[in-house]
């Protein structure tokens, strides 16, 4: 069973987040879905093509040949099956079914959107109030400190 983990953006954008989480996930060996809009995913894709090269993922945009392939896929409506860490951007949904399923679920939210927060929140309470395990990570002076902690 996995864990729903919170990620409240402050101090770094998403740009510089995103990769940091995909680096460790993929160091535990897990296949990865960023799941978001397409033009955030289509932002990330640029993003993760032209980072530096010691951070570069192999990854693809859903809906190509070799989508079964992608140690990272990129997508708006793509199912979590086959994926260790499903993560969230921009909003995009992630089901406590997903979460139970997977060894993680990352859900990063822009700190300074007050939407971007409210969905978070409600995330937060569906997931757990589903009987989820879930931690709220926030940044504080460029560290991340876990702020909040729920078991399943």
């Amino acid at each position: 069973m996995g864990a729903a983990y919170f990620y409240h953006l402050t101090d770094s954008p998403l740009e510089a987040t995103l990769p940091m989480l995909l680096n460790k996930a993929r160091g535990a060996g897990w296949r990865v879905l960023v799941r978001g809009p397409m033009p955030l995913v289509e932002r990330i894709d640029q993003v993760l093509w032209t980072g530096h090269v010691d951070d570069f993922f192999p990854h693809g945009i859903a809906g190509g040949p070799q989508d079964a392939d992608q140690p990272v896929l990129l997508g708006e409506t793509v199912s979590a099956d086959g994926f260790a860490c499903v993560m969230s951007i921009g909003g995009a949904e992630i089901s406590a079914a997903e979460v139970t399923a997977a060894e993680r679920a990352c859900i990063l939210f822009d700190g300074a959107d007050v939407a971007a927060l409210e969905r978070a929140r409600g995330q937060w309470k569906m997931l757990t109030g589903s009987g989820c395990a879930a931690q709220y990570w926030a940044q504080a002076d460029g560290r991340w400190i876990k702020k909040a902690e729920s078991a399943a």
